[in-house]
């Protein structure tokens, strides 16, 4: 037990849900206990996605947990744009939320592409 903490992926995702746990607990989107409840579910959803799909083995079961993290990163995506287009966050935050989930993304599935050639 343990190798997902190996995963760059892993650690960059789950590095993602403590900013995101980060920006929900100030300002007004702390307020909004439905959009910060479910932003925080979608963030932590990344890297728990990802550690149960590597603990399950190199098998298209764990490939079909990567493509939940995938799904959960476009959920974020979308619930941090809506948060910025309510004004909860700004324009500097947003950005840099939709860097790491497109840099997150690309990486998933990369790592889908490898796990699927080689396992799947």
């Amino acid at each position: 037990m343990g190798n997902f903490t190996n995963l760059e992926v892993w650690n960059e995702s789950k590095n993602l849900a403590v900013d995101t746990y980060k920006i929900t607990s100030i300002g007004l989107i702390s307020k909004d206990f439905g959009l910060c409840d479910q932003l925080r579910r979608a963030a932590v959803s990344v890297p728990s996605n990802i550690a149960e799909g590597e603990e399950s083995g190199r098998s298209k079961k764990s490939i079909n947990y990567f493509y939940i993290s995938k799904g959960s990163l476009a959920e974020l995506y979308t619930q941090i744009v809506i948060a910025f287009e309510v004004n909860y966050i700004d324009e500097q935050t947003l950005n840099s939320f939709i860097d790491k989930i497109n840099i997150l993304s690309a990486k998933l599935r990369k790592l889908i592409q490898y796990r699927e050639k080689n396992f799947g």
